[in-house]
């Protein structure tokens, strides 16, 4: 019987080979005859992977936890103020302060 450790190294070779087959666009045929694949192991790999993804005796897990965080990217203005100068301003932005900043931004470099 096959090590647990034997098994992963193959699983993990047969999903990088899955992919490379995935993005070659290759038939599974053509796919096999240039690497050198058995077809039939090349289906019994896929059908065990495919099974294995779909929550039928994984090693490895499908899903991984995602954390979605609030982004400053979403602004609800944004003001171009000249070559290389952008100003994002948020949704509730204090008027009196966008006043001063574009101000500042209208008298130009200090130098």
């Amino acid at each position: 019987m096959a090590r647990q450790s034997e098994r992963s190294e193959k699983e993990r070779y047969w999903r990088d080979v899955l992919r490379q087959w995935d993005r070659s666009g290759q038939t599974i045929r053509a796919f096999c005859d240039e690497h050198g694949l058995s077809e039939p192991s090349f289906y019994g790999w896929k059908r065990t992977i495919a099974e294995r993804d779909q929550g039928h005796g994984a090693d490895e897990q499908a899903f991984v936890p995602v954390r979605v965080t609030p982004t400053t990217a979403a602004a609800a203005l944004e003001v171009v103020a000249g070559p290389g100068r952008v100003v994002r301003v948020p949704a509730g932005f204090d008027a009196d302060t966008l006043r001063r900043l574009l101000a500042v931004l209208e008298e130009g470099p200090s130098c």
